[in-house]
């Protein structure tokens, strides 16, 4: 059998090169109407009154008043109205959809509707903490005393995950049922949103995936929320309705990457830290929604890939009267992941040591306890990893070299990513399902997984033909469909391939045991590892069953004119467990570095008064291929036991890294300490004027 590692064509590349693949806004339904957004025009205060134009005929209003269930998107923390009732928290909030047959009359009668608000003063402070968390490690706080204080603050900002295709559904009704065919991350999110919205029951909702062009978790959580208002638009007029973002509408309103603030105090005795404390704040903007589990995963990755004995970590969720954040690859992660690199590298240069051997002396190992006293109980090979990543890149003599010259500068991260829900999410709150069918020649692939563009179809088709050893043309795995794939989770956190991978695999070996049989069915559900137990209360146990580890290097020229940044190269080392298709690993690996290093250097988005700046594909600066460079990436094998084949999660490792290493290339090339993200020009000059160093 041939190591299952060794890549195949995608099985949809046809397709989407012919232009064959339909995206929901290829789908024409006969007497399909279109659906526009009355959004508020300020950031804070209540709607006393609102005047529509005289509609023509065929054209409708609808808002809170004809939600027939809960007027709430179901999230983890549901404070999201479908509709607001009148109260505005922030800058183009949905108040109501116009519908209508024809686009230009819909945009007329936009523009044609006159609200009356009671203004108030919004908050764009990070005062007002909704979501509150501390935790301890070791003596916490009590271990601080008679030891060196090293402290330090860090700031990350929005990042837009800027996929190619904006947000959108088609609705429509079949009988008694609401049916909605979107680009979207996450059918069951969709679904139990709905349910929830017009009050139904489960059978009466029906959520199709169309082919979805990139989401990197901003099609998580947000598509519930339009989905729930067209849901109601279709139960209430009874036609097809189409609703579909334009990309300015889409920058201004959809979910961001949480901004943060982190402030640092490192405890030290004979050159190691013995403490650290932490605190932490994410902008969750008007909405909580994800931003809780946002902020927890953040703080579990408070010593980065470092084992420190005595941690007092807090953090908060700041409310404030902006566009809600959500989720976005890496979810917390990249936050905290720029700090920890960034204060280790910086403690170490105030204790006048070598950063890299710093680091070293920290690197966690297996069997030590993680930040929440669980255990990295699987083989640890970051040394291997570094090793390999140095003699690549030629590291150590290109740290001297440029130490020694201006303007040039190379930075290595070392990361982990905790792989899949924390704690018992998987068992307690997700309870994934999956389905294998086989029907005479044929075997049918029943998950609710979404292939956004990262090869999902291909590697769950080649996963089942390897172990069932039959052609992949014979193993079929269609967009999900709720009405007949059991809900196996979303598509988000690293847990595709690990956690339904895992599952599809059990269900595949009973499947072949049995494969003399002409039909059947075979279900399976996640089981968890006995070894997790965490209480999510206290951040006590093990957050994570595996973790995918990694090791970036990236090389930069910083323009002494302009002070642009150049990326010249980078290399790359990454423990996924197992690549079940290697190809599609490195296209994983590369898009995701590539985000990771805009984050660090490129990616510009701010607020002003609650109104994002940066609102279409011109402001709004994202890496082409003028801004990549020469990319080497390795990959090293050391399999999950859990995983199919010994596969761990990828989707979010390989962003996770960029931002620190790019920001430390840039700060060893301007001999300036960098302390928030992104380095841009402006920012580089104000360092280099400041003359700090």
């Amino acid at each position: 059998m041939k190591d299952i590692s060794i890549s195949i064509n995608k099985v949809d590349n046809e397709d989407k090169c012919s232009g064959k693949a339909k995206y929901v806004a290829d789908y024409k339904l006969e007497g399909m109407l279109y659906a526009f957004t009355v959004r508020s025009q300020i950031a804070k205060g209540e709607i006393l009154k609102i005047e529509y134009p005289e509609l023509p005929n065929g054209y409708y209003v609808v808002d809170y008043k004809d939600v027939p269930g809960k007027n709430i998107v179901k999230v983890i923390y549901e404070d999201m109205p479908v509709f607001t009732t009148g109260k505005i928290t922030y800058l183009y909030e949905p108040i109501s959809l116009i519908i209508g047959p024809e686009k230009q009359v819909l945009n007329d009668l936009l523009k044609q509707v006159k609200i009356t608000y009671k203004e108030e003063e919004p908050v764009f402070e990070w005062t007002d903490s909704v979501v509150h968390y501390h935790f301890d490690k070791g003596l916490g706080e009590k271990a601080f005393q008679g030891l060196e204080k090293v402290e330090y603050d860090y700031k990350t900002s929005y990042q837009e995950q800027a996929y190619i295709e904006t947000q959108g559904f088609i609705g429509y009704p079949e009988k008694d049922k609401v049916t909605l065919l979107g680009s979207i991350q996450c059918p069951y999110y969709v679904k139990n949103a709905v349910v929830q919205a017009l009050g139904e029951k489960e059978d009466n909702v029906r959520v199709i995936q169309a082919t979805v062009g990139g989401a990197f978790g901003g099609k998580e959580e947000y598509p519930s929320l339009i989905g729930c208002q067209l849901a109601v638009a279709v139960k209430k007029i009874k036609k097809p309705i189409q609703l579909i973002f334009e990309r300015e509408e889409d920058m201004l309103v959809t979910t961001k990457r949480h901004p943060s603030r982190v402030h640092f105090e490192g405890y030290v005795l004979d050159n190691k830290i013995h403490g650290l404390k932490a605190v932490v704040g994410i902008d969750g903007g008007a909405n909580i929604g994800l931003s809780g589990v946002v902020l927890s995963r953040a703080l579990i990755a408070c010593t980065g890939a470092y084992k420190i004995d005595n941690l007092d970590i807090s953090g908060d969720v700041f409310r404030t009267n902006t566009v809600p954040n959500g989720a976005f690859r890496g979810f917390g992660a990249p936050q905290m992941f720029f700090a920890v690199e960034m204060f280790f590298e910086h403690v170490a240069k105030k204790l006048g040591i070598d950063p890299l051997e710093f680091k070293l002396n920290h690197l966690a190992k297996q069997n030590d306890f993680t930040s929440t006293m669980g255990i990295f109980r699987d083989p640890v090979l970051m040394p291997e990893m570094i090793t390999k990543v140095i003699e690549t890149s030629d590291y150590l003599n290109k740290r001297k070299e440029y130490e020694k010259s201006e303007f040039k500068g190379v930075g290595m991260s070392l990361f982990f990513h905790g792989c899949g829900f924390t704690g018992s999410g998987e068992q307690n709150h997700i309870k994934a399902k999956v389905k294998l069918k086989k029907d005479k020649d044929k075997v049918y692939i029943l998950i609710a997984a979404v292939d956004m563009g990262q090869g999902v179809k291909t590697s769950f088709r080649k996963l089942v033909s390897h172990i069932l050893e039959i052609d992949i043309e014979r193993v079929i795995f269609d967009n999900p469909d709720t009405d007949f794939v059991p809900d196996s989770g979303p598509t988000v956190a690293s847990r595709t391939m690990m956690i339904v991978g895992g599952i599809v695999a059990r269900a595949a070996k009973e499947m072949k045991d049995r494969f003399d049989e002409e039909s059947f069915v075979v279900e399976k559900q996640y089981v968890q590892p006995e070894y997790i137990k965490y209480d999510e209360a206290t951040f006590k146990g093990d957050a994570y069953p595996a973790y995918s580890w990694g090791v970036n290097v990236v090389e930069v020229e910083v323009d002494k004119d302009t002070y642009q940044v150049s990326i010249k190269k980078t290399w790359s080392v990454y423990d996924i467990g197992k690549a079940i298709d290697e190809r599609i690993v490195m296209g994983q690996a590369d898009g995701g570095l590539a985000q990771g290093l805009a984050y660090g250097y490129l990616e510009v988005m701010e607020h002003k008064q609650g109104k994002i700046m940066q609102k279409n594909m011109t402001d709004y600066i994202i890496p082409t291929a003028m801004d990549m460079c020469p990319m080497e990436t390795y990959l090293f094998d050391n399999p999950y036991a859990f995983g199919p084949y010994g596969a761990k999660g990828v989707g979010e490792l390989s962003l996770i890294g960029g931002a620190p290493a790019v920001a430390m290339a840039i700060e060893q090339a301007i001999k300036r300490r960098v302390f928030k993200i992104p380095v841009t020009p402006e920012y580089i000059m104000e360092l280099i004027n400041n003359g700090e160093n």
